[in-house]
């Protein structure tokens, strides 16, 4: 029973031998892969850079009252065109009771004062016709009239203001909120009846409505600050927007800031630039745009697919590994100029006709794409 559990063991173990063996001979004659080489090559080179921003109207203004109290009507709708000069809306003036009182105060003080002084004018007149007083206290008198009447003209004239809101009850300039540009109206943030507050000094006041001229557009955006530096005034630009199929405008960069505002943790510059905008293209203020500008360009330059290169792990210098006369590949350290993204320019290092190993193995598609894009 020993012997026979002996010769199965001693078979089983003799057929994985032969098992083992057969294995590492296919592996040893299978067919070592060849890597795919790629010559140098002149090419074009652009480098772009894209800043996120929006399209906004160059032109906008809000406005607001000069004039505290209640909105009674408004005469536009958002999305109305006005000129310069129309109504948009009518503030009705709510007095507060205590200047009221007051002002009304002040014209009753006043009407005595000058029911006095002219009372005091009539009299010395006759005196003075009569040569009883002097002709100066006969002019100090009418001095005094005068005074008191102008007096009293202010005060009526302050109860009309705080009751009314202007001079002429209530149709006046303060009441009415006039467009002072010509343009659409973008916003209006306030509803018939709401209170709003008059602009002054120390308070900006409530925003009646939003009017920008939608025909001169510019584009705000932000450019990260190792792009800015390469940026310069009236270079010209595409501004691209999603919203309209990617549409493509026309468009000069005018102002690029002097100082950077750090945002998420990087700095970024605010650029702007006029857009040449069609008239019969609807454009809408806040749309998102991406403003795609270059930022150098060269010509018949020596480059190489970004793709071929490696970089040595302990001093992150590029290399490339060429194909010598013995089919065997070497390392060529080399120089980078210019880059695309996909491909960059080589200042030295290899020459033209060297075959560089495609080490990454890109598929057959990318290289068929790739040789199309040099030719």
């Amino acid at each position: 029973m020993k012997k026979a559990v002996k010769i199965i063991i001693g078979i089983v173990l003799l057929f994985l031998l032969v098992w083992v063996l057969a294995y590492f001979k296919k592996a040893n004659s299978a067919a070592v892969e060849d890597f795919k080489v790629e010559e140098p090559f002149y090419t074009s080179l652009n480098t772009k850079t894209v800043a996120t921003g929006k399209l906004n109207p160059e032109e906008e203004i809000e406005l607001k009252p000069q004039v505290g109290g209640i909105l009674d009507k408004i005469l536009v709708e958002e999305g109305d065109i006005v000129e310069k000069g129309d109504i948009i809306a009518k503030i009705r003036v709510v007095p507060n009771e205590g200047s009221l009182l007051s002002a009304n105060s002040r014209i009753n003080s006043a009407r005595l004062s000058f029911d006095n002084a002219n009372t005091l004018f009539k009299r010395n007149k006759i005196l003075f016709e009569k040569g009883v007083i002097s002709k100066q206290d006969f002019e100090n008198s009418e001095l005094s009239m005068n005074q008191a009447k102008e007096s009293l003209d202010q005060a009526k004239n302050d109860f009309q203001i705080i009751k009314m809101g202007s001079l002429s009850s209530g149709t006046g300039a303060n009441t009415n909120i006039v467009a002072q540009i010509p343009g659409t109206i973008l916003s209006i943030p306030v509803r018939e009846g709401d209170q709003v507050i008059e602009s002054n000094n120390f308070n900006a006041g409530t925003t009646i409505a939003t009017v920008a001229d939608m025909s001169v557009m510019i584009f705000e955006g932000q450019v990260d600050e190792a792009e800015v530096g390469k940026l310069e005034e009236g270079k010209d630009i595409i501004v691209v927007l999603g919203a309209i199929n990617d549409k493509e405008f026309p468009a000069k960069l005018t102002f690029v800031a002097p100082k950077g505002l750090e945002v998420n943790g990087a700095v970024q510059f605010t650029i702007k630039a006029d857009v040449e905008v069609e008239q019969s293209t609807n454009i809408r203020a806040g749309y998102s745009a991406n403003a795609e500008i270059e930022l150098e360009s060269r010509d018949s330059t020596f480059c190489i697919k970004e793709s071929l290169l490696q970089f040595n792990r302990i001093t992150e210098k590029p290399f490339v590994e060429i194909q010598n006369e013995n089919g065997e590949f070497e390392k060529k350290n080399v120089e980078l100029g210019l880059s695309d993204g996909i491909n960059v320019e080589i200042t030295d290092g290899i020459e033209e006709g060297d075959k560089i190993k495609v080490w990454n193995k890109a598929s057959k598609e990318n290289n068929d794409d790739d040789e199309e894009n040099r030719d």
